[in-house]
């Protein structure tokens, strides 16, 4: 079940298909578009220059770039170059970028010509910070190298290329959604069996496969599937700087594609885009998949009989090299969960307070165990012996598994919303408030109450055209959920805070409520 042989070094795969398929399409985006064999031209130039520069084996490069063919060339030649590729969001602040720059000890960065102000301005406060290479977007400014020039002209040195796989390749930075970022370790042998147990055998990635992807390339689930598995397999995709629901259902209509993956948002706004186009379809758009934030069943059965393709759901972590569970096109799933635990992983859902296994059924915390483990937190040995206890990874999040072994996720143990003794799972509430017609996104957190400690309150994100009105939706939510759940208050607002992977960043929210 388990394609072994696409495990196998980023330089290994990137001459492979060079030799079997040169002129294939490899990746493209709107701008520029690269074929296998230049793709191992180009990413073996960039890792010649990156150490020709100076760049050792085992030091850290950081990608600040907007999705782009740019961003998968630099990531692959980090890799080749032996180095540590260390993305960061395109969108993230001067404090977000120096923290990951400082923490990481990045001793160069990918960024753009607009971008080139920003990164020299914290040179002084990072000066580790030797070599800038510059990718033009319009007008050429700013002082660095060209990524033009380098990925087109070659380098005294030839790429390293190691074959030792388990060394750690990328640092991936969590979210932050309940507090400071921590860099993930993870190794190109982590990343690629999530390739070889998931990717290819479950959603059938193949060769054959042309897909699109919105995702952002700075996450993990994104750099899994739409970077390293793209390349694992041979296929060709199509990248998309930043959703756009216009630009989506457009491309999606071309019939040029066979994948698409995304996160619930995305499928969210797909389906209300669908509402005024009734005659909108797919065509030759065999799969879906979402992943990144709890999908709603009703929208993933709503989706699967509006345009008639299969919508699999799944359930990933960044400290997993992101895929745990995924849903099989084949035989029986249970819409809601998150699918089957991936073929060669090992999980459990435990009793946080006693690390004992819960009953059948049961609410818990997801511990996992499995070959596609993180190395650990750059740089925080404490709060990796704290995430990784006698070989087993400690989600955080709550789970419940049905006797076929189905995983639903509920929630996330600091998210649990306490009123007054009785445990409240967001994710519950969320679902239930997004049954309601006039309702297009929404989120719950707790607000403090005096006597209650506290009670939850929902954030709701109307759909174009309509009013929430709030005893309707509180008369909607008494019908489907007990009276300690029904929310406390309800604020509409025109969007809801979420990272790049869709989770909703609720401290957010909650920073809100405390300004009122």
């Amino acid at each position: 079940m388990i394609c072994t042989d696409i495990i196998a070094p980023v330089g290994e795969l990137v001459r492979r298909h060079a030799e079997n398929r040169p002129q294939k399409l490899a990746f493209q985006d709107a701008h520029s578009s690269v074929t296998y064999g230049e793709l191992a031209a180009s990413t073996a130039n960039l890792a010649g220059h990156l150490q020709d520069a100076g760049i050792d084996a085992g030091d850290c490069v950081a990608v600040f770039l907007p999705n782009s063919v740019a961003w998968v060339e630099s990531c692959f030649a980090i890799v080749r170059a032996g180095a540590i590729c260390v993305p960061i969001s395109y969108d993230a602040t001067l404090q977000e970028v120096l923290y990951r720059l400082q923490d990481a000890g990045c001793k160069a960065i990918v960024t753009t010509d607009e971008r080139a102000a920003l990164v020299a301005s914290l040179a002084g406060e990072h000066p580790a910070l030797k070599t800038i290479i510059l990718v033009s977007r319009g007008e050429t400014r700013g002082d660095g190298l060209r990524f033009d020039d380098l990925r087109s002209t070659p380098a005294r040195s030839v790429p390293r290329d190691a074959e030792a796989m388990d060394a750690p390749s990328f640092i991936i930075y969590t979210s932050g959604t309940t507090g400071k970022a921590k860099g993930v370790l993870l190794s190109q042998h982590s990343m690629l069996w999530v390739a070889a147990a998931c990717w290819a055998p479950i959603a059938g990635l193949s060769e054959s496969d042309h897909v699109l992807s919105p995702l952002p390339l700075f996450h993990s689930y994104a750099l899994n599937l739409t970077v390293l598995s793209i390349l694992a397999v041979g296929a060709s995709e199509y990248i998309v700087e930043k959703f756009s629901t216009t630009e989506t259902m457009e491309l999606l209509q071309s019939g040029r594609f066979t994948i698409f993956p995304g996160v619930p948002t995305m499928f969210h706004y797909l389906l209300e885009a669908a509402r005024s186009n009734p005659g909108a379809r797919f065509p030759g758009l065999r799969l879906c998949l979402s992943a990144g934030a709890i999908m709603p069943a009703p929208v993933n059965k709503e989706f699967e009989e509006r345009f008639g393709v299969m919508l699999l759901d799944g359930y990933g972590i960044t400290e997993t090299s992101t895929m745990v569970t995924l849903n099989w096109q084949h035989g029986g799933r249970v819409l809601g969960s998150c699918g089957l635990p991936v073929p060669g992983l090992s999980t459990r859902v435990i009793d946080p307070l006693t690390g004992l296994d819960v009953e059948t059924g049961a609410e818990g915390e997801l511990i996992v165990r499995g070959p596609n483990l993180m190395k650990g937190y750059h740089g925080k040995p404490n709060e990796t012996e704290q995430a990784i206890r006698n070989g087993w990874y400690h989600t955080g999040d709550l789970a419940r598994s049905d006797k076929c072994g189905f995983l639903t996720i509920t929630g996330r143990l600091k998210e649990v919303i306490i009123r007054g003794g009785q445990n409240i799972a967001p994710a519950e509430v969320e679902e239930a408030v997004c049954a309601f017609p006039a309702v297009l996104d929404c989120a719950v957190v707790g607000a403090p109450h005096r006597l209650l400690g506290e009670v939850p309150v929902v954030f709701v994100v109307p759909r174009e055209g309509m009013d929430v009105v709030v005893d309707d939706l509180i008369v909607h939510c008494r019908e489907r959920l007990s009276a300690y759940k029904i929310p406390g208050a309800v604020h509409v607002v025109q969007e809801i805070p979420r990272t790049g992977s869709g989770k909703i960043i609720r401290y957010k929210l909650k920073e809100t409520l405390a300004e009122d």
